[in-house]
């Protein structure tokens, strides 16, 4: 059964708290990827051992790291740990553009059928944005659309890519959305089309949303344009809770909002599916800083956060985001993508002060 992210409820821990080991799959990543990961883990470590829940990390190298040692971008033992494991922790990989190996990410989404990409976009505090308190959802569906990768060459100069969209994808990342809507107490959701163009593909995307929102009178459901959607959003993104997407909007949208709280080093993204999830954060490798102790680990973070809810440690998330928030709350030890002069390893050994000396938030 697909578990979304937050949906646990949290207890307070027993004096003694009893011993539980988690088994996770971490890929660190290339580029600044080693670094916001071991970061992370540190943190994750530490909130365990308040909370009694320890981490069993099996590392492994994907893409052209991974392709020097094994001669497989994706090794088969990764794919066997996340089989076994079935939960990851996903630093950045370089993915070319224009030619060389096939995206990893669509690769594994594929693989372990991860058809429910989750990014909540919520406002850190102390951080001035020219939107504050903003809390977004993009449900995207992650399987289909033209990320499915079928596109040849028809002749030399002319290149066709397919869209694919059935009614089980729609359906079922509807039933996603709209379910995580009625457990979250959330509002509204907006399907996202361009059904006006593409009237069959998104036609029908719209047409299984339309038949799941019928049994969730609850939750107002609206319909926006993808153009006017991004217009909409610059405009006035309080008017959205929960946007509902195919893959390609989705994956756009997502980083046009992540901008209104302080771009991609910030927020957290899941790929959920029936047996497996992997957790990862949504910016790239950033190899013309990598090593040098600049990187922003945040992003990581809170998708470890959201791996933590999904394998039922939520007094464990609630402590490392509640340090993560007072370390933002503060403002002294931020990095520089952010307006601070800290580095990687002092933002997080903040968030480590911050989770042994907490400090109430001012209502």
């Amino acid at each position: 059964m697909v578990k979304s992210p937050g949906s646990s409820k949290s207890s307070k821990a027993a004096k003694t708290p009893k011993r539980r080991t988690h088994r996770i799959t971490l890929i660190p990543g290339d580029g600044i990827g080693p670094e916001v990961s071991a970061a992370v883990v540190s943190i994750v470590e530490a909130a365990g051992r308040a909370t009694g829940a320890a981490f069993e990390w099996h590392r492994y190298a994907a893409g052209a790291e991974a392709f020097e040692t094994t001669g497989e971008y994706i090794p088969k033992a990764l794919y066997d740990s996340i089989e076994e494991n079935r939960v990851a922790l996903k630093g950045p990989v370089t993915t070319p553009v224009g030619g060389g190996f096939a995206s990893i990410n669509v690769a594994l989404r594929q693989k372990f059928e991860l058809f429910a990409n989750f990014r909540p976009v919520k406002s850190l505090p102390g951080l001035k944005t020219i939107y504050p308190d903003i809390d977004l959802i993009i449900v995207r569906e992650n399987m289909e659309d033209l990320y499915a990768g079928l596109e040849h060459v028809v002749v030399p100069g002319v290149v066709q890519a397919l869209k694919i969209i059935t009614e089980k994808g729609s359906t079922r990342i509807a039933k996603f959305a709209f379910d995580y809507a009625r457990r979250q107490g959330r509002k509204k959701v907006h399907a996202i089309h361009k059904a006006n163009i593409m009237k069959l593909s998104d036609g029908l995307f719209l047409r299984c949303c339309q038949t799941v929102a019928e049994g969730f009178p609850e939750v107002e459901y609206r319909e926006h344009i993808v153009d006017n959607t991004c217009m909409q959003l610059v405009m006035n993104p309080y008017q959205y809770d929960i946007l509902l997407t195919e893959n390609l909007y989705g994956d756009i949208l997502s980083d046009l909002c992540s901008a209104f709280v302080g771009g991609l080093g910030l927020v957290p993204g899941a790929n959920l599916g029936t047996e497996c999830a992997i957790f990862e954060a949504v910016h790239g490798s950033a190899p013309d800083i990598a090593g040098k102790n600049l990187a922003n680990p945040t992003a990581l973070l809170q998708s470890a956060v959201l791996m933590l809810h999904h394998i039922g440690e939520s007094e464990t998330a609630a402590r490392v985001q509640d340090a993560l928030e007072q370390v933002y709350r503060e403002g002294r030890t931020l990095t520089r993508d952010v307006g601070g002069t800290s580095g990687t390893r002092e933002f997080a050994e903040a968030v480590l002060r911050a989770m042994e000396t907490p400090v109430k938030a001012q209502a």
